[in-house]
């Protein structure tokens, strides 16, 4: 285990990810370094009011504790009690065109002191699109195939039905959005392995979702359609406040709240028992994206 690589390579792709982010939008990321109370701390890379992203953030933490807390200690109960290390990059993109699709990136890694240390990585990375174009999440899903192929014949499988399964909103019985890739708790068969795989998904993500963008953000759009997006970005804000592992992590270690909910859009709408027009666009949506299906 070799926690000083592993800061090495976040902070990296931390720094990468925004440089590319920034040549799309054509606007400067703001940088809020923090320190957490309880130990270490992070750097956050901010965008608002963009060219192209009505809101993003690129994230890098690294924090530690004397005592899990309960959402990392609920799924390992023999940890309860020991020290711990978390760090992680974590992204996430809220174009505000509503042809362009949202994107969420991971990539952490935990490890608990102890007589027996244990460590883990975890990650992955899904698009909610609000208007989809079928080439384009065949490509979305075809980089994450290609950015686990190295690491077995079964593996996208396996972490592709795992995304499926965890970005589903089980009260409203629907997916978030079109899925993509998702593991955790990964530390076999040994560190160097673990580690390599998580590079491969950080790496990927640049090529996956940035082509997606340069074709869609001329695309034009009007307020029916700004409307949906900011019906369906609700579902989003419901995610993250109840089921996302990685949100209640932050919070209940004492994380920084702004770091933690830059993930939230910033224009949500709610609305009482709405059904999508039969053989509309937005039906569509629900139709042919949100399921689970096999885009490759």
């Amino acid at each position: 285990m070799n926690v000083d690589a592993v800061r090495a390579y976040f902070t990296s792709l931390q720094e990468r990810l925004v440089a590319g982010l920034e040549a799309i939008d054509g606007t400067p990321f703001k940088s809020d370094a923090w320190s957490r109370p309880g130990g270490g701390g992070g750097v956050s890379r901010v965008i608002e009011g963009g060219g192209l992203f009505e809101r993003g953030g690129v994230n890098f933490s690294h924090v530690s504790g004397v005592q899990l807390p309960a959402t990392a200690s609920a799924a390992h109960a023999h940890l309860a009690g020991r020290a711990f290390e978390a760090l992680g990059v974590s992204l996430v993109l809220h174009p505000e065109n509503p042809h362009c699709p949202t994107a969420h990136m991971n990539v952490r890694f935990f490890a608990a002191g102890g007589e027996a240390p244990v460590w883990w990585f975890g990650g992955g990375m899904d698009l909610t699109p609000y208007y989809g174009n079928k080439d384009d999440v065949r490509h979305f899903h075809g980089c994450c195939r290609d950015a686990l192929s190295p690491f077995g014949a079964d593996r996208h499988a396996r972490y592709k039905a795992w995304c499926d399964r965890y970005f589903f909103l089980k009260h409203r019985n629907e997916p978030r959005g079109a899925g993509g890739i998702f593991f955790d708790d990964l530390n076999e068969p040994d560190f160097d392995s673990c580690f390599a795989l998580t590079r491969s998904v950080g790496d990927a993500f640049l090529g996956a979702y940035l082509p997606i963008l340069a074709k869609r953000r001329d695309c034009a759009y009007c307020e029916r359609e700004r409307d949906f997006q900011a019906y369906r970005r609700g579902r989003y804000v419901e995610f993250n406040l109840v089921y996302d592992r990685g949100t209640l992590f932050g919070l209940q270690s004492g994380g920084r709240t702004e770091s933690i909910l830059m993930s939230l859009p910033p224009i949500v709408k709610w609305r009482y028992d709405w059904r999508p027009e039969p053989g509309s666009a937005e039906e569509q949506l629900y139709s042919e994206f949100l399921v689970a299906r096999d885009w490759i």
